[in-house]
């Protein structure tokens, strides 16, 4: 239990400096986004607050690895808009608790290293997806809602919001060179809030989104029957937000692996999850995930450790007790340069740099999987076809790579040696390399360099020493491997595979002489 409350999990010298001003300019990039969902979703705006509250505190405390930032994330809220438009917010809160439970169990039987099988394509895709998708996200900012409805900004509005944010962009773009004591985000926010406080500008604030004042979460438990029928309704919901979820976050955390050079521990990360997701569903909140803009937003800032989502958490939360008439009059164009300029650093560059030196297909797959991120928004949907055509692409081309040597020894009997993996894709292949009417009356089928990985083809052997049995040649199985062995003999009652003379497959010993 130690090691979960230690917040220097990588025994590195913390700066305490950069953790809190990175937790601020976090909190400060977190807020608006969201009450925004939100809104969206048909919630109480405090509801996105206490989310972000609660899975930032908990995750930080107790996640799978520092500089992770969780909160209210719009990738998971999307799944409950449906459930809450149908069956009301008393669902919602239950269906948050059982994506909570649902998580716990994928953590605690370890499933989360299951995101080693997403292909670097298919990263690439999902972080460029991702990296639109922020950018286009800003562009509603843009606009202003007349009469219900939301129309472009023009005039003056238009000129002011666009030079607030592009004195915002300047500002973390070049900040840096000068000095980096202190992040650019968080000095670009104060100083379009200076300046349009001092100057008495008319834009956008954040009180134009939600008021964010309230009090501590309190708690609730969800007032649903407790029955099966119920049950029903709210499961496919909990199922899918906590697949996406977990997504998401598995992607965030190898992300962050690769920025800071560290390794996180993705099944812990799972439970934490979990626990952050079923405070949500007994105390007010909306739910949520890892957020990638807002993680990337930290580690810019130069937040390494815990302590950063930690400050960033209970800083919302004092802007909820007590801050709120401060913070509602920070300028959304201070916010939204901040988040452009996240967009533009969370966009993986070096894709289009190798592009021409990619296989074609991985091409393919990351487009593909950007595509389906940015007109589906559905984070959790992308990867899983990127993962899925990689899968088919990768069987395609091993299907290809099976041959077959052939040679006739001093004693008239022919050898096969086959290379490559026999599977389901390379049965077809395999087939063909047989000259069965033709071969002498014993073969051999030399394994070395190849194995039999499936159910398809231990079948396929099975109808190939039926073929030779009709003709009464005898044929022999060489050099399987252990695995092949097992593969083989688990099969037994199943398929039966006619190996001449030997009935237990007539596996040939490698000392074996009397063929030679």
């Amino acid at each position: 239990m130690k090691a979960y409350f230690n917040l220097f999990d990588f025994k590195q010298k913390i700066d305490y400096k950069n953790e809190i001003l990175a937790g601020l300019t976090v909190a400060m990039t977190m807020m608006p986004e969201s009450l925004s969902f939100a809104i969206l979703a048909g919630f109480p705006p405090l509801m996105g607050l206490y989310a972000a509250f609660i899975m930032g505190l908990i995750t930080s405390i107790f996640g799978g690895r520092p500089g992770l930032i969780s909160g209210g994330a719009g990738a998971t809220v999307i799944v409950l808009i449906a459930l809450m438009k149908s069956n009301g917010l008393e669902y919602v809160f239950a269906a948050v608790a059982l994506v909570g439970l649902i998580q716990i169990v994928v953590g605690l039987f370890k499933l989360g290293k299951f995101i080693r099988l997403v292909p670097q394509p298919v990263m690439y895709g999902f972080v460029n997806g991702l990296a639109v998708i922020i950018f286009m996200a800003q562009l509603e900012q843009f606009k202003t809602v007349v009469n219900g409805q939301a129309t472009w900004l023009s005039g003056n509005a238009l000129l002011i919001m666009s030079a607030l944010v592009l004195l915002t962009i300047l500002i973390v773009a070049f900040l840096p060179k000068i000095t980096k004591a202190i992040p650019p985000s968080l000095v670009a926010i104060i100083v379009v809030f200076i300046i349009v406080l001092v100057f008495n500008i008319d834009t956008k604030t954040v009180k134009d989104i939600a008021s964010v004042s309230g009090g501590f979460p309190p708690f609730h438990i969800p007032k649903i029957p407790f029955e099966f029928e119920i049950f029903k309704i709210i499961f496919p919901y909990a199922v899918i937000m906590a697949g996406v979820g977990l997504t998401e976050g598995l992607l965030t955390l190898n992300l962050v692996d690769e920025i800071t050079g560290t390794k996180g521990n993705g099944n812990r990360e799972c439970i934490a999850q979990g626990t952050a997701n079923i405070a949500n569903g007994f105390f007010f909140g909306m739910g949520g995930c890892p957020m990638i803009a807002q993680t990337l937003v930290n580690l810019s800032a130069g937040a390494r450790a815990r302590l950063s989502g930690i400050v960033a958490s209970l800083t919302i939360l004092i802007i909820i007790l007590f801050g709120s008439p401060i913070i509602e009059r920070v300028p959304m164009a201070a916010l939204t340069g901040v988040m452009i300029m996240v967009a533009v650093g969370t966009f993986e560059w070096v894709s289009f740099r190798i592009v021409n030196k990619m296989p074609k297909h991985d091409i393919f797959i990351g487009m593909l999987v950007a595509a389906v991120t940015i007109f589906f928004h559905n984070l959790a949907l992308a990867v899983l076809i990127g993962v899925i055509i990689s899968a088919l692409v990768f069987a395609w081309e091993s299907a290809k790579r099976i041959r077959a040597k052939k040679y006739i020894d001093a004693h008239g009997i022919k050898y096969y040696e086959i290379y490559g993996p026999l599977f389901f894709a390379s049965v077809t292949a395999f087939n063909e390399k047989f000259d069965v009417n033709t071969d002498p009356a014993e073969v051999v089928i030399d394994f070395r360099e190849s194995r039999i990985a499936d159910m398809s083809g231990i079948e396929a052997l099975n109808k190939l020493t039926e073929r030779y049995a009709k003709l009464n040649k005898k044929l022999h199985l060489k050099h399987l491997s252990e695995d092949c062995r097992t593969l083989l003999k688990n099969a037994e009652a199943v398929v039966e595979v006619n190996i001449l003379e030997d009935p237990n497959y007539n596996v040939l010993p490698d000392k074996a002489k009397s063929l030679h």
